[in-house]
């Protein structure tokens, strides 16, 4: 065996882990799919690294060598840890990190080719390309996913609750605290008297299950708006803002609120029309929200998200 068939059969070795890991990390980024085409993307993408694995096993013992029967295993133990280790990381730090191993396996599948050229090895250049397609698309999709959350999203993948509450976290550490005891005092009772009447009306009985989804809704929905005005009221804007971020994120915004005028009028036609001409993505996301909480039409969300994705993907510079 020559040197250069040796090196050739040891980066395969590497990439067939590497790809083991990506197999891992795809099938763990499928709780976290916001919708159910995005979860079948991940699904897909996942039997994909499997053929890609199947082939590099191939073409190492076409060359000689032996596929690590511990790679697997090593893939499979490597991504559960990055899975648990990552909930404690914000949740574009998680992203970067698949970006890194995309980066890897795209880099060393330009490697291969190299190799392949230099000794003749028309299968390893066949396959090289194959790889280098296939993760060129990754890194695109993992970079408009990682713009889409840095404009404001909502992106294809959506954090777990415990990255939520670190982001929430750190953004309520960077609040300045300029406002008064006793404008906090106003907004906690704002947002904490509509519980007692919710459970008064409980009590009564009559559809409880019903009423009380509608009514906690509601409670919270209203509750939300008179703390926004209460703390904007009283200068903390910064706290103001968060609370109005709340109240976007859960679609509760009234309608002279949306970027859209007349948005609850339109039927979808309409809706996916000025959608598209929307250019913040602030106001994107605002759609999105109010359009999930509310009537919920498919076509118009898909319509949002993908002129989110097209916004991303100009800023990243991805054609």
């Amino acid at each position: 065996m020559s040197d250069n068939t040796a090196t050739v059969i040891n980066q395969l070795r590497i990439v067939l882990d590497l790809t083991h890991n990506e197999i891992q990390v795809a099938e763990t980024r499928i709780a976290q799919a916001r919708t159910e085409a995005v979860r079948q993307e991940l699904s897909q993408n996942a039997d994909n690294a499997r053929e890609r694995a199947g082939a590099v096993e191939e073409a190492i013992r076409d060359l000689g060598g032996l596929p690590d029967v511990v790679g697997p295993l090593f893939g499979r133990a490597t991504a559960m840890v990055k899975a648990m280790a990552e909930q404690a990381q914000p949740f574009d730090e998680a992203l970067l990190g698949d970006l890194i191993l995309e980066h890897q396996l795209l880099d060393r599948a330009r490697y291969l080719r190299a190799l392949g050229t230099a000794s003749q090895h028309n299968s390893v250049i066949t396959l090289a390309a194959r790889l280098i397609t296939a993760h060129t698309a990754t890194v695109e999709w993992l970079t408009t996913v990682l713009a889409e959350d840095a404009l404001g999203g909502p992106a294809a993948l959506r954090r777990t609750p415990m990255q939520a509450a670190i982001g929430t976290a750190i953004r309520l550490i960077n609040v300045p605290a300029t406002w008064s005891a006793r404008g906090i005092d106003r907004a906690i009772d704002t947002v904490r008297a509509t519980p007692d009447r919710i459970g008064a009306l409980l009590s009564r009985g009559a559809h409880a299950g019903d009423v009380a989804t509608k009514t906690l809704v509601a409670s919270r929905d209203a509750a939300l708006e008179s703390a926004e005005e209460v703390t904007r009221r009283e200068g903390a804007s910064g706290v103001a803002d968060a609370i109005r971020n709340a109240r976007t994120v859960n679609g509760s915004l009234e309608d002279e609120e949306l970027p859209i005028s007349d948005y609850t009028e339109l039927n979808v036609s309409g809706a996916v029309a000025a959608v598209t001409e929307l250019t913040v993505p602030g106001d994107i996301r605002i759609i999105i929200a109010h359009e999930e909480a509310n009537k919920n039409r498919h076509g118009v969300v898909s319509a949002a998200q993908t002129r989110l994705a097209a916004i991303a993907q100009e800023v990243v510079g991805i054609n």
